[in-house]
């Protein structure tokens, strides 16, 4: 991949912009979390497009951190695009009221990140704007997200991408190092951390997933074996939803 950073990147511009202009929109808007898979997409946006027709919009919760936020309005300035902070925590209060409504980290969770891709969409809406997606290989294989939630979007710049590679690409397009740095994290809860949920890191699931491809998803090794239930077992986020359509 590192062989061919710049026509990679450039296909992507090129998929961007061609995603831009078959809609007529009038601009894009990317949820930045303040981690390195929405800063990619949106330098990738900026690239393509120009950054002046780019709204970057921050959805924190009480449970998200502050250096979060800051490393996404830093990252809006470096990149000149707009950018909002939206609190979720009435959105997400509104769910309480729901008869039989439960609250567990998972469930918590799920709808944070389908609110979250709504308030997108809403913007998205109103401004005449399609959605740029920021979920990578790594997580997409192993349905390491949330249906119609972060999986949803108009464009996905990135999902090509294996986790590993997105931070080769980061580099590539000056990323400031704080974002380089973090600890993955989804932000669902206090804490929380990508790695330490998925219990392997990146480095671990990047390089199984590529050896299972190579040998046509036969796992040898208890890593392996335990990528591959993964991937079978969110097949569903991946696949086309089930119809009698033609």
């Amino acid at each position: 991949m590192a062989e061919d950073i710049g026509c990679s990147m450039g296909r992507v511009e090129q998929m961007i912009r061609y995603a831009y202009w078959n809609t007529g929109c009038k601009g894009i808007v990317v949820g930045l979390s303040g981690g390195v898979d929405s800063a990619v997409a949106a330098a990738f946006c900026c690239r393509a497009v120009g950054s002046e027709k780019v709204l970057g919009l921050s959805l924190p919760s009480s449970v998200s951190h502050p250096a979060d936020i800051k490393d996404a309005a830093d990252l809006s300035r470096k990149l000149g695009i707009a950018h909002e902070v939206v609190n979720i925590d009435p959105m997400l209060s509104g769910f309480t009221s729901i008869p039989g409504f439960v609250e567990t980290p998972y469930l918590l969770g799920n709808l944070m990140a389908r609110i979250r891709m709504t308030a997108l969409y809403y913007y998205a809406n109103r401004d005449n704007r399609i959605v740029c997606g920021t979920s990578n290989r790594s997580e997409f294989m192993l349905g390491y997200c949330t249906k119609y939630g972060d999986n949803a979007a108009d464009l996905q710049p990135i999902v090509h991408l294996y986790k590993t590679e997105v931070y080769i690409v980061a580099k590539e397009l000056g990323i400031p190092d704080p974002i380089m740095t973090k600890a993955p994290s989804a932000g669902l809860w206090a804490g929380q951390s990508d790695e330490g949920e998925l219990g392997l890191s990146y480095a671990e699931i990047d390089a199984s997933l590529k050896t299972l491809d190579a040998h046509a998803w036969k796992a040898d090794t208890p890593t392996e074996e335990k990528i591959l239930a993964l991937v079978k077992k969110n097949l569903h986020k991946r696949a086309p939803v089930p119809s009698l359509l033609p």
